[in-house]
């Protein structure tokens, strides 16, 4: 039995014009066409981080610790994981010589990360692989590139204030 809700629509259907087990992706729903890409995407990037010991959790951090010593909470907050997660994340660059831990001068019971010599060299290096570059090997344009570049900042920015 299908329970309508206060429209009179069923909420568990999905609208015409989408069939979620098309094999087409341009039958999916928008959000199986980003899953998609983004999981292909990181697939593709881990690839290339792995030559520097590197994946597409601990890149961004090493970005992220350019700016200067953080603790693991705002490392944390920055990146949209959780304490744990980002310990666990913290824990391998340091394996890799990426980053060190030290005690927080502001508060003792805090630790705070900081990027080696080693991990700023391994991001420069591993990040002069150009984004567009690879989109444009996927078959998108030098402007099909440029507008997605200001969909996903358009994206990113309205997540943000979301969670503001």
């Amino acid at each position: 039995m299908q329970h309508a809700d206060a429209h009179g629509t069923d909420p568990h259907a999905w609208p015409d014009a989408v069939d979620p087990t098309s094999d087409d992706p341009g039958d999916w729903p928008t959000g199986r066409l980003l899953f998609t890409v983004v999981r292909r995407i990181e697939h593709d990037w881990n690839a290339h981080l792995a030559g520097w010991d590197l994946n597409h959790a601990g890149f961004p951090v090493l970005l992220h610790l350019f700016a200067g010593p953080r603790t693991q909470r705002e490392l944390a907050s920055l990146n949209g994981v959780t304490e744990q997660t980002m310990s666990r994340v913290v824990a391998r660059l340091e394996r890799a010589g990426y980053v060190t831990r030290g005690d927080d001068p502001r508060d003792r019971r805090r630790r705070v990360v900081t990027v080696t010599d080693a991990g700023r060299r391994a991001a420069a290096q591993a990040g002069r692989l150009q984004p567009a570059e690879d989109l444009t090997a996927r078959g998108l344009g030098d402007d099909d590139v440029a507008r997605l570049r200001e969909i996903l900042v358009t994206l990113v920015r309205a997540q943000r204030d979301a969670d503001d």
